[in-house]
């Protein structure tokens, strides 16, 4: 997080303008300035990460910022502003207001006084801060969800594939909007890739995150545990197989990563985000179809080949 900031202040002298040419006498110029007040809704999932991705740019071209946390992660917001206070940021440029997104997050989005609001977080609250923006004009940046495909060839080195692939579908317990939460793999390797990637998933060492042999961690509540799991049920009742995970008998908001095999792309679990730790395993048979699937989806941010 330190790192950023210093790439920002360094920045912060780069504000460049631009000369226009111009037919008739005289000189055009276009000048960057700040925008003005910047409301930066923070998500859950990587709270101090994103909120410093948007303080430090906020800050470096001359903004006010107001951060919104998300009600489940507010303390590392607090500390992180009382550390900019006590390194001398001026007073009112930057304010920090937790509080629940239903009423404190629409307030700040749909004030007159907001120039610019940043907000990462799910698609259905994204659509919303749209909606209650437009009436002010208010620039809105969005960051929304992602159901994204990682694509396997059957000229791919299989076993690396399987090794590979399930960090960037169960990292953080599979709550990351750019997951590759839908593997499309070419189908004359499908049964040997789904072997090797049940069995890699089997051997998560999933528990206490402060532990350095951990690779898989407790989710963020026991809501979201609950969500992922509805869809284990509901992925077995389009005719999915749970291959692998899904027991959370725990104790804790713990869940181990799931494969589901013989998933449709078009079915619920291969086309809604679970934001949890399960991977679709989706087979095709040539390169085109492998296009076809990997764009049959309402989203976007990321994939893998």
């Amino acid at each position: 997080m330190a790192d950023v900031f210093d790439y920002y202040a360094g920045a912060a002298n780069k504000h460049l303008g631009d000369v226009i040419p111009v037919r008739d006498p005289g000189m055009m110029t276009v000048s960057r300035v700040p925008v003005g007040v910047c409301a930066l809704v923070v998500p859950w999932n990587f709270p101090s990460y994103i909120a410093t991705w948007k303080l430090g740019p906020a800050l470096a071209a001359g903004n006010s910022v107001i951060v919104k946390p998300a009600s489940l992660t507010p303390l590392g917001a607090l500390l992180l502003g009382q550390v900019l206070v006590d390194a001398g940021v001026p007073p009112g440029c930057v304010s920090v207001l937790p509080g629940p997104g239903s009423t404190l997050g629409s307030a700040l989005v749909a004030d007159p006084r907001v120039n610019k609001v940043s907000f990462t977080g799910d698609t259905s609250t994204g659509t919303s801060i749209l909606t209650s923006a437009a009436p002010n004009i208010t620039r809105v940046s969005l960051e929304l969800g992602g159901k994204s495909a990682a694509v396997v060839f059957d000229d791919a080195d299989v076993a690396l594939a399987a090794a590979e692939i399930p960090i960037s579908v169960f990292a953080n317990a599979g709550q990351d909007c750019c997951a590759r939460s839908r593997v499309l793999v070419q189908r004359s390797v499908l049964a040997e890739f789904t072997d090797a990637l049940v069995e890699r998933t089997r051997a998560l060492r999933v528990g206490d995150p402060t532990d350095p042999e951990t690779e898989i961690g407790p989710m963020i509540s026991a809501g979201q545990r609950d969500r992922a799991c509805e869809y284990l049920a509901i992925g077995a009742a389009e005719g999915a197989r749970v291959a692998v995970g899904g027991d959370t008998s725990d104790p804790g908001f713990y869940m181990p990563p799931a494969v589901l095999t013989g998933v449709a792309n078009g079915s619920r679990v291969g086309q809604e985000e679970i934001f949890g730790p399960v991977a679709a395993v989706i087979g095709f048979d040539d390169e085109a179809e492998a296009i076809r699937l990997a764009n049959d989806s309402p989203y976007g941010l990321s994939g893998s080949v």
